[in-house]
């Protein structure tokens, strides 16, 4: 579903990520995790188009992000770690032009605002203006709208910052759901505990080279995840 090749991205004559590889299949959600700096970020805007790269390959679903961006964001749904929403919109009036842009269908996008909304606990709040919602609210909008083309990956950067429990729990059991019906899931986190029980695989980045790859159980050994992150962090 993506296929990562020898990312290279350079800022000011600096390696923000160098050769990184990484293959992400139907059906798998991935974390990714490094400390702040290590190159999580420019990776994942990088997978999304939003960012040019040096060097490398990016492929989403079989087709190019630097050849076909716009049919790769067809594919996708991104929802970066601070979500920028158009606050002088309703709730509801933003799903509304999400859905425009991906042409998600009348019948189609009314089911799936009403199942997320209320999946989310926002459908009383969908009539308030974005400028007054908290950041957990803008979060969970967020989520919503990228959910409402029904991507085939999710491409995730710390989406259970400002979720309260309640909505948390019902991210991972979206992000499974999705993971079932033939999807994939790209995501960081700090939260080493939530990759540890969510993901079938994890990759750890320092300074844009990646250190460790493979199934959770893989890579974490006879220790906890958190463990092994340090270790590899201090080495």
């Amino acid at each position: 579903m993506l296929r990562i090749e020898h990312l290279t991205k350079t800022y000011g004559g600096k390696k923000a990520v160098d050769d990184l590889s990484l293959h992400i299949a139907p059906g798998e959600i991935y974390g990714f995790i490094g400390h702040n700096g290590a190159g999580k970020t420019t990776t994942i805007k990088s997978c999304c188009g939003i960012l040019q790269f040096d060097g490398g390959e990016i492929t989403v679903d079989g087709i190019s992000v630097r050849d076909n961006p716009i049919e790769v964001k067809r594919r996708i749904a991104y929802i970066p770690d601070n979500p920028d929403l158009y606050e002088f919109l309703s709730g509801i009036q933003y799903l509304n032009f999400i859905a425009d842009i991906y042409q998600v269908p009348k019948a189609a996008r009314e089911e799936r605002i009403r199942r997320w909304s209320e999946t989310f606990g926002l459908t009383a709040d969908l009539a308030q203006p974005v400028s007054a919602y908290s950041h957990g609210m803008k979060q969970k909008l967020a989520v919503i709208s990228a959910l409402l083309h029904e991507p085939k990956l999710m491409i995730l950067d710390e989406p259970f910052v400002g979720l309260d429990p309640v909505a948390s729990h019902a991210l991972k059991g979206v992000m499974r759901e999705l993971c079932d019906r033939g999807g994939a899931i790209f995501f960081s986190s700090h939260v080493l505990e939530v990759v540890e029980k969510l993901c079938d695989k994890v990759a750890i980045i320092k300074s844009g080279r990646l250190i460790a790859s493979g199934t959770t159980e893989e890579v974490r050994g006879d220790a906890s995840l958190e463990d092994v992150f340090l270790e590899l962090e201090e080495n």
